[in-house]
């Protein structure tokens, strides 16, 4: 089996954003793993517009050039990170508009959580599980979050993600789960 694939995905797209120091934070802990590779994703390199799409590509195929572009990008990959801020209690818009472009590409496949907010993003990730889960997807337990006294000095650019050194074991073991459900998920699909 060949090492299986995982993609971080940035889930703001704010000029000014956490989500993006906070990926590769995690992708530079996870670069130290050999039994999965890691890449990270932008939602910022696919600007879909709102779904107006007849009916999700589970149905229909996509008509949308940068929606298919999401598509097969989304489908390389045999597990994903989302890297979330917290919202008013939920996702990103952006988030949840890339989560609805794709269907299939999601399936059997595990997910896992990097968030921060006020509340640590916990309320956002809930709702992410929830969609996940009617995505097909195998949310991990184990994730990691943020919260406001420590969130609030990161976003105003007083600290830096990587200065929380309590935060590398809790993702050491997120990516030890999320490496066990992605071989077991891998394994499978490609037995199907």
């Amino acid at each position: 089996m060949s090492v299986p694939k995982i993609g971080i995905i940035i889930s703001s797209t704010r000029a000014v954003r956490v989500g993006e120091q906070a990926a590769k934070y995690v992708q530079e802990i996870a670069s130290k793993r050999t039994d999965l590779s890691f890449e990270l994703l932008d939602l910022r390199d696919f600007p879909m517009p709102f779904f107006d799409e007849v009916a999700s590509n589970a149905y229909v195929p996509s008509t949308n050039p940068i929606a298919q572009k999401w598509q097969r990008k989304v489908a390389e990959f045999d597990g994903y990170i989302f890297v979330t801020a917290e919202y008013n209690n939920s996702i990103t818009a952006v988030l949840k508009n890339a989560l609805d472009y794709a269907y299939p590409e999601w399936g059997r496949k595990p997910a896992a959580y990097f968030a921060y907010g006020s509340a640590g993003g916990v309320r956002a990730v809930q709702h992410l599980k929830d969609i996940c889960v009617e995505l097909q997807m195998a949310p991990v337990r184990q994730g990691v979050y943020i919260q406001g006294s420590e969130f609030f000095p990161i976003m105003n650019g007083q600290k830096q993600v990587k200065e929380l050194t309590y935060l590398e074991p809790l993702v050491v073991q997120m990516l030890d789960q999320l490496s066990w459900w992605t071989v077991a998920l891998k394994n499978a699909r490609e037995s199907n």
